[in-house]
């Protein structure tokens, strides 16, 4: 399908009433007054002299002509070339007045800015395309995020042939706007992708980024390919570190936080909050000890100032390359704390447990649903011939392990429930001896140690009329068991 065939296929499609190729302005199509870009740069004669030929082609030299069983009017402007869908009776719509001249200058791309600046450092972050301070630059996108902002969404999600959907407070929601084209999503995107993003994204068809697009929001990017053509979501990382109290941390958390050294993993499925959890361990400790903290995130999201502690965040493929390769360095660079944002492979969870064992306090994130299961994880991941070394070593080095998922509040909003679990020496037995099966029951009789089970964080939440009960038996995952509790306590009716 040729170039023009696909612009007047969308133009179908959102029920536009004209598409036209500026002299001295991108070319765009028109739907009740409203512009959409419909491309990345202003063409020059040349290329203007290419898509009318093309045009001319479909037309076979005719003013006015049908494609696919559609009749369409096409006009050579003083101001460019312009096709007008054409009325059902075959009259030519009135055609828009002149354009304007425009009265403001093409987006800047933010790398072409001076203040493009990492929000903590004087040195670029992600090679340079972070911005800070100043007017906010005028992005084609930029409604989109105000919008995702006075929405209070978590992510904004842009596909090629489809409008922009938010998601708000865990449900997906569409906004009223016509279905992206690639090349009109493709130009916004580029006035803010660093430069070693868009080149990864032509060579393997995704990349991954954070980024500063409204001054105090940060926003980390993925963008893809699928059948459709390009995709990008983006998801709100806040400016505000939330409080353990904001975001009801278990005091136990706090707790593990003040050990001299040890393990401690943050766990759930993508979306549940682990990023924000870490933030807020992260920050509480940088208030209150006088640390040396280093983090490894791919990419990074919250940024820390420098309180008590001093922070040094490292963001994979711009500050090093890879989380394993980070780790080694950082035992020359006389961390005390270390926080990995994701310990994706074996070599990177053998360096961090062994350095929870050699004296630092050690913060990962794994994508396991239960504390159980993530303790099985690890040991899984090593071949048989390893697992009994990585099981002594796990049950010296881990102290806890918190698993978390996000449920919806009564009255809007999201709040997490957690999994708590405490390594004691019972505990750390059972992880030596390969008796994972009797932890369960550790964490019922350890409650007073602050242990808890998700289905008694769902309950809790439930008694406290943060959540509903159907929302808590939506989110368990030993549903039958918090049933029978909710029913004891007369949250839910007797079947």
């Amino acid at each position: 399908m040729g170039y023009i065939e696909k612009l007047l296929d969308y133009l179908e499609q959102i029920g536009g009433e004209r598409v036209f190729f500026p002299v001295d302005e991108l070319p765009f199509a028109e739907k009740e007054g409203q512009r959409l870009p419909l491309g990345k740069k202003v063409l020059s004669p040349e290329e203007r002299g290419v898509v009318e030929r093309e045009i001319l082609s479909l037309s076979q030299g005719h003013e006015r002509f049908t494609l696919k069983e559609r009749p369409y009017l096409f006009y050579r402007r003083e101001k460019g070339l312009e096709i007008l869908r054409s009325h059902p009776q075959g009259r030519a719509p009135v055609s828009p007045q002149p354009i304007p001249p425009r009265e403001e200058p093409l987006p800047r791309t933010v790398e072409s800015s001076p203040q493009s600046v990492s929000p903590s450092t004087s040195s670029p972050v992600g090679g340079g395309e972070e911005r800070r301070g100043g007017a906010e630059p005028s992005f084609r996108l930029l409604p989109l995020f105000h919008e995702m902002l006075k929405r209070k969404a978590s992510d904004l999600h842009l596909s090629t042939l489809c409008p922009p959907y938010l998601r708000v407070d865990g449900d997906m929601a569409s906004l009223e706007r016509p279905p992206f084209m690639e090349e009109e999503l493709m130009a916004g995107i580029e006035e803010f992708t660093p430069q070693r993003n868009l080149k990864e994204l032509e060579e393997t068809n995704d990349t991954d980024f954070a980024i500063e697009l409204i001054e105090g929001h940060r926003f980390r990017a993925n963008l893809f390919r699928d059948r459709k053509g390009l995709c990008a979501v983006f998801r709100h990382i806040p400016s505000k570190i939330l409080t353990p109290e904001e975001i009801k941390l278990p005091s136990v958390i706090l707790d593990l936080c003040l050990f001299p050294k040890g393990l401690i993993l943050v766990t759930g499925p993508t979306g549940s909050g682990k990023s924000t959890t870490l933030a807020s361990m992260i920050h509480w400790i940088n208030q209150r000890e006088k640390k040396h903290i280093i983090t490894v995130e791919d990419p990074i999201e919250f940024v820390h100032e420098n309180e008590l502690s001093l922070v040094n965040q490292r963001e994979v493929q711009v500050h090093t390359a890879s989380f394993k390769r980070a780790l080694k360095a950082a035992l020359r660079e006389d961390p005390d704390i270390i926080l990995v944002g994701e310990m994706r492979d074996l070599e990177t969870i053998a360096i961090a447990i062994e350095m929870a064992v050699t004296g630092h306090l050690v913060f990962g994130t794994l994508h396991t649903s239960t504390a159980i299961g993530t303790v099985d994880r690890i040991i899984d991941q090593f071949p048989s011939g390893q697992q009994a070394q990585i099981r002594t070593m796990l049950a010296d080095a881990l102290i806890g392990v918190v698993s978390q998922m996000l449920c919806k509040k009564e009255g809007g909003g999201r709040v997490g429930a957690y999994e708590v679990l405490v390594v004691n020496p019972a505990v750390s037995n059972c992880i030596r001896e390969g008796k994972n099966f009797q932890i369960a029951t550790l964490m019922q009789t350890g409650k007073s140690m602050g242990m808890r089970s998700m289905n008694d964080s769902l309950q809790e939440l439930v008694e406290s009329t943060l959540i509903s009960p159907d929302e808590a038996l939506n989110k368990a995952l030993d549903k039958e068991n918090l049933k029978r509790s909710l029913t004891a306590k007369k949250f839910i009716p007797a079947p």
